[in-house]
């Protein structure tokens, strides 16, 4: 990974949002339900719906964490977010991203971010800005389960690297269906039975001994929690930790990573997206 450095004297250049009139700041959240937005100096400003337009005629250009529409998807964040950025800037964008998309979902994301004029976009795997958001010791194994409405992942993390990682195409909104609690309960169990099992370095032990972080929308759903609690209590006794606000646990942290971003030596003048992050 290359590192941008910054000539010297030029820290000044930059100052803390809002004070930095220079550039805009924009950390993005896109689910497949819900699409949520932090803007520099505003705070979370958009929660609304994954859907191109408002209305029946909204189709949804996110599906099961993939971007399966890139145009719908340029069209809503044009409308949910073009009016209220800066016409006189260009944002530095840091989009989360589900972990196991790789390369696909970059690219798609960045396609759609185009209609926003970015100066840069930085995709970052949703589990570390959930991390990032509960402020959690990334120094030590951690492993991160976020259940969406319609997509679950559970991550390990080892200094704030994915190391290992798993996904279900299950959520919170398949529970309307023929989806019970108890069945997204043993998804997420199984994921980390499977995980620890195959791991010859004890992480994923030394992770779930800690306790499990849990995030998304289905750690406000206490049929969810209160399973998910008792299950990991057993054979693989391992605690479950919700974050604070755990469904916008990924775009706070998103947040948080873009304002290190904004104050790092290797931001004069545009910011590389190849630069590492703090």
């Amino acid at each position: 990974m290359t590192t941008h450095r910054r000539p010297a004297g030029a820290a000044a250049r930059h100052r803390p949002w809002p004070l930095c009139r220079r550039c805009c700041g924009l950390a993005l959240d896109m689910g497949s339900v819900r699409t949520r937005a932090w803007i520099a100096g505003q705070g979370v400003i958009v929660d609304a719906p994954t859907v191109t337009a408002p209305g029946t005629d909204g189709t949804y250009p996110i599906q099961r964490g993939a971007i399966v529409d890139p145009p719908g998807c340029a069209r809503m964040l044009d409308r949910l977010l073009g009016h209220r950025l800066p016409r006189s800037t260009r944002p530095m964008v840091i989009v989360t991203a589900p972990v196991l998309d790789g390369v696909a979902y970059r690219t798609r994301a960045r396609t759609a971010i185009d209609v926003l004029r970015p100066d840069s976009v930085l995709t970052v795997p949703s589990a570390r800005c959930v991390a990032v958001a509960a402020e959690a010791d990334m120094y030590r194994p951690l492993m991160v389960v976020d259940i969406g409405a319609h997509l679950t992942e559970a991550v390990l993390l080892c200094d704030g690297a994915v190391t290992d990682a798993r996904r279900a195409p299950l959520g919170t909104g398949d529970l309307a269906g023929p989806t019970s609690p108890d069945q997204l309960t043993e998804t997420v169990a199984s994921m980390l039975t499977a995980m620890l099992r195959q791991d010859r370095t004890a992480r994923a032990a030394a992770a779930l001994r800690r306790g499990v972080l849990l995030a998304g929308g289905g750690a406000l759903r206490p049929e969810i929690t209160g399973r998910l609690t008792l299950r990991l209590a057993g054979p693989l006794r391992a605690p479950v930790r919700v974050v604070p606000a755990p469904h916008t646990a990924a775009v706070r942290g998103a947040a948080r990573l873009l304002q290190a971003a904004h104050t790092h030596p290797s931001a004069s003048g545009p910011f590389s997206p190849t630069a590492p992050l703090p």
